[in-house]
């Protein structure tokens, strides 16, 4: 089937987007992306295509970029923050409205498409749009639930509950939805969706099993560097844990201020020499606020990332997360916003360390990108079935 994906995420970056295009092409499928921010020569693996539109870049702090380590004060520096935190949401709409208006006229150059693929809530409109113009099949693909997420700026009550009537009017148009975790599956088909199947944010099996030291040297936190992350508590606990070493790798939000303490920031680097730090550390920190119910059911790739590069973890206790860990005896569990509790975690887990390595090495049978990619086909193998009968 020739599928177009529609996402706003920057599309180099999303490993979700881009395992899903491989997977599918590798099935004998023909996918084309319409995303965001991709770079100049970018190109995906196994043949799908990809084309960019732009969206604007956002509300930007006085000096024009992140800080971590330090903040501004002053006067001035408040009434600037607070305006952010007044039109942010308004801000936010805008430029998504902005990138679907500019994607729409890309789309209508476009032949037409047999599978129209959204990639979350703020391209299921224009996608359900462009799939009944063309009589093509709805696909929704939910990273995250949408309408529950922990979001900077003013508090929006009444945009929350609006959306998710909207969301839930479009997605009951799809054909299938796709979402990254049992949790947010369950939420969803509550809420009247009733094919819903799960898509683990999984990472691609390692070519060999990873050979760690009796004892980890050290705590990595790889990813996103913002607010949400419970970041803070991972600070105060590297106090409590020093003089064992906290790392900390991954792109930081604009306007995002954060007083590194003891924590040492590395540089980022590709996806399979993070590998290599996870291994060289020994403890990966999974880490989120329990500040909405899109954290509380999520599983942030990064859990994933510690399975394939066979590292134990410490995890926010949020029941997804706990869900898994348990498990599959991956880590240990801190109370979000607790650095006392994230520093006794990493002590046992430490304390019983070679037995969390089992764990993580067995489960890497099952969480992986090559179960998780079959799934995915299989699904569009039952699309291509109903759309030929």
């Amino acid at each position: 089937m020739r599928v177009l994906m529609v996402a706003q995420s920057p599309i180099a970056g999303d490993s979700r987007i881009l395992r899903e295009a491989a997977a599918l092409t590798a099935a004998g499928h023909s996918v084309h992306v319409v995303g965001r921010d991709v770079p100049e020569g970018f190109a995906m693996e196994g043949g799908a295509t990809v084309e960019s539109v732009s969206r604007s870049a956002g509300l930007r702090g006085g000096n024009g970029g992140p800080a971590v380590g330090h903040g501004r004060q002053g006067v001035k520096v408040l009434v600037q923050r607070f305006g952010r935190w007044l039109l942010l949401p308004e801000h936010r709409l805008r430029t998504e409205k902005q990138w679907r208006t500019a994607a729409a006229a890309r789309l209508a150059a476009l032949e037409p498409f047999e599978v129209v693929h959204a990639h979350d809530f703020n391209t299921l409109e224009l996608a359900a749009s462009f799939a009944s113009e063309w009589s093509a099949t709805l696909v929704y693909d939910s990273h995250e639930l949408w309408f529950d997420r922990a979001l900077p700026g003013r508090p929006t009550p009444l945009w929350r509950i609006r959306g998710r009537r909207f969301e839930l009017g479009l997605a009951r148009q799809a054909r299938v939805v796709f979402t990254v975790s049992d949790g947010i599956a369950a939420r969803l088909r509550e809420r009247g969706l009733p094919d819903v199947r799960v898509i683990r944010n999984t990472f691609p099996r390692a070519s060999a099993v990873a050979e760690l030291p009796s004892s980890p040297a050290g705590l990595l936190y790889a990813g996103r560097v913002g607010a949400g992350r419970d970041l803070p508590a991972v600070v105060e606990a590297a106090r409590q844990l020093a003089p064992f070493p906290t790392l900390l790798m991954g792109s930081v939000d604009p306007n995002y201020r954060l007083g590194l303490g003891p924590v040492q920031k590395v540089p980022e680097t590709s996806i399979d020499e993070v590998d290599r730090v996870l291994q060289d550390s020994g403890i990966s920190l999974v880490t989120l606020t329990n500040t909405c119910e899109n954290h509380r059911l999520a599983l942030p790739n990064k859990l994933f990332h510690a399975v394939r590069a066979g590292v134990p973890v410490v995890a926010a206790d949020l029941p997804e997360l706990r869900a898994v860990i348990t498990k599959y005896h991956l880590g240990t569990l801190y109370e979000p916003g607790n650095a006392a509790s994230l520093a006794a975690a990493v002590r046992s887990l430490i304390a019983d360390y070679a037995g969390y390595v089992a764990g993580v090495r067995a489960a890497a049978d099952e969480l992986n990108w090559e179960h998780d990619a079959e799934l995915l086909v299989a699904a569009y193998s039952s699309l291509a079935a109903t759309a030929a009968s």
